[in-house]
């Protein structure tokens, strides 16, 4: 039987930070052996290959490319090297591959083909936002993108927002990060005063913010969040 390769998990620095702050040497020992790669962005890829392991040679790294752009007929091809027995590194845009990221379509055709698959440790805005939030740890919901149609976006909010009081479970969300201001003007129209909302923005970076106050004391605050990447959490107890 023929031996195949490992499919790496490999996580990333959220922004501009020295990686040796967020990622445990067992990524830097990864990147060291490892030359095949399946990425969301070739050119940052590189950068934090370097950055992580400064005496890997460019030349030698193999990429493939995936996003959001990319064929699923494609996927096939990306594996190769992990069917032949050359063990690959699968590596997000920013954080941990494979959550909110699209990734996960490799790692399920790597189960398939009976890949093992290995996930290593590191940041995850997610689960760093739920940490300090100080919501339900025990039950939470990570819902993504909300709808760019107004309408729809008000009575996603508003769903949520029950969903929240209902289950006793906190709604955790994202938004195009040039839309935040925008999103907290909505957020603080249409949620209940005695609601939490959670704001944790730029995670793992020197610029990090993160808060959790009711509704009605947001509204005391004057916040500016443009352009920088946010997780939004609320939770109506």
């Amino acid at each position: 039987m023929k031996l195949l390769g490992k499919l790496y998990l490999i996580p990333t620095t959220m922004g501009e930070s020295d990686p040796m702050d967020v990622l445990p040497q067992t990524v830097r020992r990864t990147i060291e052996v490892i030359n095949h790669y399946i990425v969301e962005n070739d050119k940052t890829a590189r950068k934090s290959i370097k950055a992580v392991y400064p005496e890997k040679k460019q030349s030698e790294l193999v990429l493939f490319t995936l996003n959001k752009r990319t064929e699923a007929s494609e996927h096939l091809d990306f594996i190769k090297p992990l069917l032949e027995g050359k063990s690959m590194g699968l590596m997000s845009e920013a954080g941990c591959p494979g959550v909110a990221d699209p990734g996960a379509a490799i790692v399920k055709l790597a189960h398939e083909k009976g890949i093992q698959v290995v996930p290593l440790v590191g940041p995850s805005s997610i689960l760093l936002a739920m940490m300090a939030s100080g919501m339900n740890g025990q039950s939470f919901t990570f819902n993504g993108y909300l709808p760019i149609d107004k309408d729809e976006k008000k009575s996603a909010i508003r769903h949520f927002e029950k969903l929240s009081y209902d289950k006793n479970q906190s709604q955790l969300f994202i938004e195009t990060p040039y839309r935040n201001n925008k999103l907290i003007e909505d957020l603080l129209q249409i949620l209940s005063p005695s609601t939490h909302l959670c704001i944790a923005t730029d995670i793992t970076l020197p610029t990090e913010f993160i808060k959790t106050l009711k509704v009605s004391d947001w509204k005391k605050l004057k916040i500016d969040i443009d352009k920088r990447p946010t997780i939004f959490i609320i939770h109506k107890m």
